[in-house]
């Protein structure tokens, strides 16, 4: 037995050890509750604003003296501004103080859901009166999130079957009784339980999920199936029908999208209450298999697991993986906040600094698409951006004989190359045109520029087309491209530019979220930022059987962040769409194609400039980069034969590595290059021929007496590859599916 000094020296040693601060995170939430800046934050702990934000992003962490003074203005806000759910609570089955409660039936039994005290989120042990899914066969995982909302307790949505099971998140089953639409909805907004808190001090609420199974649609008076001849998304109930008629006759409101996949029912709020439900019927396809892959074969508890665990970290989902991604947006940056009119002393909606507003802005003319009415109207000629993902595969002719001779090309994919590059400054105002400024890096804007005589290394494609071809006269470029260019050591003279002079980090949260939903579920899936290289690999090679819940997420995670992008110059949809007419989407303040410019922009000359340092460091050069994957060839199927590596092993600063964070790399696919004996090489070019798999027709033929087929097929590859990129569609793919033999 340890003696009395010596317990008392422990727990002294305890007392004398230095605070430990709350996670970065819950460091930025206390400082935003607060009111408080980072730059007035950082003025008080007399320190840089750099600081501050390496403090709340977990980069670094603060010293003695100021660390004492740190935690002791951080708890100070944790006591007027405690964490939703952050206080200790019994459990639903546990007798509680006196508070509001609202009976919920919970499968089995009924239970007051308390609506003042917190309820403990992902808990061990399920309440004694909750009735527990069935049991998944997919291995456990860490808590998806923070405790939940006590306004909230079953979690923000639920999936109901025919039965009348919800299935909510955490394993929770709350019974149903609704057998029309209306009665759902009144249900769901007051007696489920379900909905989830605000990203953002000045933003809303999310409105409760419902997705209905097949059989539950049926069940409540719907068609089990939306079918139609126009496309999928323009399809929905037509306004004579039953449901919509029961809708509308109980004062609910229908938006402007009516009743499809995706219906958002709402009456006007109450005081600061919001009433809106949210429905997803899941057999009108609602969630589309490319961005939920698996999940249409999953049971309603799976489904709700998935869309949980992606509600928590992203946003509970209002539509397409893309629409969430803009959703996510103005989540995080509301457009509004309340203000006081100096005038009447009331509160009033005002401007919230660093958001978008609540008004559409029109573009540049340089940065708006064809059919906008800003170039239909003023007759612009004079281009437009062209900042998109590359799109090359290097000349044949520009390959070495020792390239030739390796027996593989192996593919890097970049870890949501587009996220790693959306923590930028994005202009917030209207442009203003200027003739003939003087190139500024730190102005967003679009800038008409001649960049022909930038030289860069032809084994590489250019920085500044997304088809890697060197430019030939002035063009558009976002500001990224352009500083790229000087970054180089050549002078940029522009002739005009469209330049917004009010800038900030507007996808900074977003980015900020996205990634750690990204890396916390790669964790989940076994994939953690701890694991070497050999591991990593290893662990991204079965990621997706660890548990195919995650791998869904993780899918619609990655298309969140592309779709999320792709809504900032969306263009028009749907046949009724007539030429030059407005569409609905530049009525949001959120269709900002220069924004969306600026992101690819960056993401492409990042790119670049790693490209860049590949061939310093290893001497090699890709074979094709394809919007961000880039190919090498290598002596072996494993990047770890010639991505660098300083002397002690860890990655070479600058150039491609392996990791699970955004921008990093993982390994996408392996080519074998060395065909039969019967391959020989095209009389043409001379190299050898590429492989094009087992079964081809040719496959052991000698090509000598093919060469003006080879050579036909080689001309028209490049009218095949210009429709496969204007179809979105990556030209390696079409070159695989065709199994063509065209080697330039």
């Amino acid at each position: 037995m340890p003696s009395e000094e010596e317990l008392f020296a422990s727990v002294d040693a305890l007392l004398n050890e230095e605070p430990h601060l709350p996670p970065p995170a819950e460091r930025a939430r206390l400082r935003e509750a607060a009111g408080i800046t980072q730059a007035r934050l950082a003025t008080a702990l007399k320190t840089t604003t750099q600081s501050v934000k390496n403090w709340e992003n977990g980069r670094s962490e603060p010293r003695s003296p100021r660390l004492d003074a740190y935690q002791r203005l951080l708890n100070g806000w944790a006591a007027k501004y405690p964490a939703p759910g952050a206080a200790p609570a019994a459990s639903m089955a546990t007798t509680g103080p006196a508070a509001p409660t609202k009976q919920v039936a919970v499968r089995g039994e009924t239970v007051h859901a308390p609506q003042a005290p917190s309820v403990p989120a992902e808990a061990p042990a399920r309440p004694a009166t909750a009735r527990s899914a069935a049991p998944s066969r997919r291995p456990a995982t860490r808590a998806a999130g923070p405790a939940v909302d006590p306004r909230f307790p079953h979690g923000p949505l639920a999936v109901l079957d025919g039965d009348g099971c919800a299935y909510g998140t955490g394993g929770i089953v709350l019974d149903c009784p609704a057998r029309t639409v209306v009665e759902l909805v009144e249900w769901t907004h007051a007696e489920s339980g379900l909905g989830a808190p605000k990203l953002n001090r000045y933003g809303k609420d999310s409105a409760p999920l419902i997705v209905l199974t097949a059989t539950a649609a049926v069940k409540l008076g719907l068609p089990e199936r939306l079918e139609g001849h126009e496309q999928r998304r323009t399809l929905r109930l037509p306004q004579d029908h039953p449901v919509v008629k029961q809708v509308v006759k109980a004062k609910w409101r229908l938006t402007q999208r009516g009743f499809g996949p995706w219906a958002r029912i709402y009456r006007k709020p109450q005081g600061r209450e919001r009433q809106c439900v949210q429905l997803a019927i899941l057999s009108w396809h609602a969630l589309d298999e490319r961005s939920w892959p698996g999940l249409a074969e999953m049971g309603p508890a799976d489904i709700a697991r998935v869309l949980g665990v992606y509600a928590t970290r992203v946003i509970t989902p209002r539509g397409s993986t893309a629409v969430s991604g803009l959703e996510l947006m103005t989540a995080l940056r509301p457009p509004t906040r309340a203000t006081q009119d100096p005038t009447t002393g009331n509160w009033v909606p005002g401007h919230n600094p660093g958001s978008l507003g609540t008004e559409p802005m029109d573009p540049a003319p340089p940065e708006a698409t064809p059919e906008h009415p800003v170039v239909v109207d003023s007759g612009w000629t004079g281009g437009f951006l062209n900042e998109e993902a590359y799109q090359w595969v290097r000349d044949v002719d520009l390959l070495t004989d020792e390239e030739c001779t390796l027996p593989y090309a192996v593919g890097l994919d970049l870890n949501t190359s587009i996220l790693a590059a959306a923590r930028l400054i994005v202009g917030l105002s209207a442009p203003d045109h200027v003739v003939g400024p003087t190139f500024n890096p730190k102005i967003p804007g679009s800038w008409l520029v001649d960049l022909s005589h930038v030289e860069v290394d032809p084994r590489l494609p250019s920085p500044f087309t997304p088809d890697g071809t060197r430019p030939t006269e002035p063009a558009w470029y976002q500001t990224h491209t352009v500083a790229y260019a000087q970054e180089l050591g050549y002078n940029v003279t522009p002739l005009e530019g469209y330049l917004r002079h009010e800038t900030g980090a507007y996808l900074a949260p977003w980015h900020d979220r996205l990634k750690n939903a990204y890396v916390d579920t790669l964790a989940d899936l076994g994939v953690t930022k701890e694991l070497t290289d050999v591991e990593f690999l290893a662990a991204m090679e079965r990621h997706k059987a660890v548990d195919p819940a995650m791998a869904a997420v993780l899918a619609a995670i990655k298309a969140t962040v592309k779709g999320g992008i792709g809504k900032l110059r969306e263009r028009p949809q749907g046949k009724r769409y007539k030429q030059c007419e407005p569409w609905p989407a530049l009525q949001r303040p959120t269709w900002r194609p220069d924004i969306r410019a600026a992101v690819i922009s960056k993401t492409r000359t990042n790119m670049h400039r790693k490209l860049r340092n590949m061939a310093t460091m290893t001497g090699l050069y890709p074979l094709a980069v394809l919007t961000d994957c880039i190919v090498y060839p290598s002596p072996s199927a494993s990047p770890l034969d010639f991505l660098p590596y300083t002397a002690s092993g860890k990655p070479q600063p600058g150039a491609f590595r392996l990791g699970p964070t955004p921008g990093h790399a993982k390994l996408e696919g392996v080519q074998s290059m060395l065909g039969p004996a019967g391959w020989r090489w095209c009389r043409r070019h001379g190299q050898w021929l590429l492989p094009v798999g087992e079964g081809h027709p040719f496959h052991s033929r000698e090509v000598t007496a093919m060469a003006q087929e080879l050579e036909r097929a080689q001309r028209r590859w490049r009218r095949v590859e210009a429709a496969a990129q204007s179809a979105g569609v990556r030209p390696l793919e079409v070159y695989a599916l065709a199994r063509a033999v065209v080697c330039g």
